[in-house]
């Protein structure tokens, strides 16, 4: 049974499941270079899925490698949320607040957001400090999230990398997870998978 944090937003409800700090460990496995040397090894992470009473959650991820010490591998940070178009009660842009009442404050107002499969959209935009921003759609039914990019933005600096795919799933309250990356010139391949505890 999921019990929903205390003053969550409703919006926030599909994926309620996400909220707290998560710990474990995962592998890496991505061919490089023109030989197709396939890199491997193993890293540990933590993620945390926190809100401050608006209807997105704030994302962030550490990782680093399981040697003897732990060197930081990479990090990267968002907002996740449900994807559905604007209303003028909604806030924004920059500081300003919404225009008249906050829409879907209800959880049953935000059963009518529900798709055809009867779960609902959602979008996740992450950045990463190596110069790629990343906005990611998809959809999230019970304790399962699909994404794709809908579009991968990066610096003039940073290395090549043009699409992904994220899975998420809570299998008996541990949070698996698979990153699938289009990235050195190489079509949308497996890349990372993990497995994660709650901690908090």
């Amino acid at each position: 049974m999921i019990e929903l944090p205390e003053g969550l937003s409703a919006e926030l409800v599909p994926l309620s499941w996400l909220v707290g700090v998560w710990e474990g460990a995962g592998v890496v496995e991505y061919p490089v270079g023109e030989d197709d040397d396939v890199r491997t090894y193993e890293f540990g992470q933590r993620v945390s899925f926190s809100h401050d009473g608006l209807p997105y959650l704030n994302y962030s991820s550490t990782t680093w490698l399981l040697d003897d010490d732990h060197t930081p591998l990479a990090a990267e940070m968002g907002y996740w949320r449900l994807d559905r178009p604007s209303e003028p009660g909604d806030r924004g842009p920059a500081l300003l607040l919404g225009d008249g009442p906050v829409p879907f404050s209800t959880t049953q107002s935000v059963e009518t957001l529900r798709n055809q499969t009867n779960g609902f959209d959602v979008e996740a935009a992450i950045i990463h400090p190596t110069g790629v921003n990343e906005l990611y759609v998809g959809r999230v039914k019970q304790g399962r999230i699909d994404l794709a990019t809908d579009a991968v933005m990066r610096s003039a600096n940073a290395k090549e990398y043009s699409a992904a795919t994220r899975m998420y799933g809570l299998v008996e309250g541990k949070l698996f997870w698979a990153w699938d990356i289009a990235a050195l010139g190489r079509e949308l391949t497996s890349h990372a998978s993990g497995q994660l505890a709650k901690v908090d």
